[in-house]
């Protein structure tokens, strides 16, 4: 089986969702992030203060986060889709007051519900 790779309204659906993701992240909008992740027990998100295993530890870390210091620049986003269900979405961001860089890794699943991120890993160099 050969899949179609970046097809462009496959990649426009996912980048939106990603944007949307983005922009719930740094305005601390957890019901948004709390939609956008697959409510699944075998969803999971690994980080640098801890992995999450299932919706339910996701929602409750998002619901323990400050809100404070969220706002980030993006330095670099890859896109790649597989056929019509399946994405990736990698990009490095640097934090307002911080000179580190961060890597942002997910894995995008097309539900019923729409795109949902199935898996999460989130980390700093340096």
């Amino acid at each position: 089986m050969t899949l179609a790779i970046n097809l462009p309204d496959i990649v426009a659906e996912v980048t939106a969702a990603s944007d949307r993701y983005e922009d719930a992240l740094v305005h601390n909008r957890t019901g948004v992030l709390d939609e956008l992740f697959w409510d699944s027990p075998h969803t999971l998100r690994y980080g640098d203060s801890g992995n999450q295993y299932g919706h339910a530890e996701i929602r409750a870390f998002r619901a323990a986060q400050a809100p404070q210091g969220m706002k980030r620049a993006l330095l670099r986003t890859v896109i790649t889709t597989y056929g019509t269900d399946f994405a990736t979405v990698n990009l490095e961001f640097r934090r307002e007051a911080s000179t580190r860089t961060g890597r942002q890794s997910q894995t995008w699943m097309r539900t019923a519900q729409g795109w949902r991120v199935v898996a999460a890993h989130v980390s700093l160099l340096g």
